[in-house]
């Protein structure tokens, strides 16, 4: 008995978990933004965009941001909300590194 509640309490937990972890977008494509938001978007934050592709169904955005560091972005392509970003820093002599102090994004 206790073998059986435990394996239904993990088939009621672990799609939950999995659920909560999923960087996916599911908007409708009739309801995306266009790419022009996209870029307007980036323009706001002081991103230069090197690409733009669709991966998941989310925007992602290839580029650096204002301070030169490399970078790609997950954006919901409904509402322009950023899912996922990632930030390759670098060095003054252009080699990779960590966050800067005191920001661990």
């Amino acid at each position: 008995m206790r073998k059986a509640l435990t394996m239904l309490v993990l088939a009621l937990v672990l799609p939950a978990g999995a659920a909560l972890a999923d960087d996916d977008c599911r908007v409708p494509m009739a309801d995306w933004q266009p790419r022009e938001a996209v870029m307007a978007l980036a323009q706001e934050r002081g991103w230069t965009i090197s690409g733009i592709k669709i991966d998941d169904g989310c925007y992602e955005v290839r580029g650096t941001d204002a301070e030169g560091h490399q970078i790609r972005v997950k954006i919901d392509p409904g509402n322009l909300d950023l899912v996922e970003m990632r930030i390759r820093y670098r060095d003054r002599d252009g080699r990779r590194s960590g966050p800067p102090e005191g920001n661990h994004d």
